[in-house]
């Protein structure tokens, strides 16, 4: 069953999603709660069967035992096609677990049980972070305009009066 927030509309910023992806009943509804307190917006999962359009997600905490399927197999898919950071927060606490997390894409590793100020606290850093990466590597459209001529160095393209121009 997925519960989404609603919340208030965000007034100039877009809120945050983060989709927690854990099946024990408690921990998610403690999750739920903490996010809530930090004005996020967030998408509840119980199973990964549940778990869709994984694109509007700006974070995934992420349970790797659930009752459909292992989070480690979860992850090495979405990893196929997303950068979104992964925090994964599982009772698995051996040395191996964590290793192999971490090696499949995972951004961060913690036990059960966790304290509540941590897991925000690890949440904003590893949203800020993503978006500082993101925000430096996206290519930035270098353009020069003089009536009606429009050069764009980065594209290599060239327009006369909003026609694109082919040259050989």
């Amino acid at each position: 069953m997925e519960r989404q927030n609603l919340g208030e509309p965000p007034m100039t910023n877009k809120k945050k999603c983060i989709y927690i992806i854990e099946d024990d009943a408690t921990i998610n509804h403690g999750i739920e709660l903490t996010l809530g307190n930090e004005k996020y917006e967030y998408r509840q999962f119980y199973s990964l069967g549940e778990v869709e359009d994984t694109e509007q997600a700006d974070l995934i905490i992420l349970d790797i035992n659930l009752p459909d399927g292992n989070g480690f197999d979860f992850l090495k898919q979405l990893r196929k096609t997303s950068d979104v950071p992964v925090l994964v927060v599982t009772a698995n606490d051996t040395e191996l677990d964590e290793v192999t997390g971490l090696t499949l894409g995972a951004d961060d590793y913690v036990t059960k049980p966790f304290s509540p100020s941590e897991l925000v606290a690890r949440v904003k850093a590893h949203i800020a972070r993503y978006e500082r990466l993101v925000g430096s590597t996206a290519l930035k459209n270098d353009t020069i305009e003089i009536r009606g001529l429009r050069i764009d160095k980065t594209d290599r393209r060239v327009f006369v009066d909003g026609e694109e121009k082919v040259f050989t």
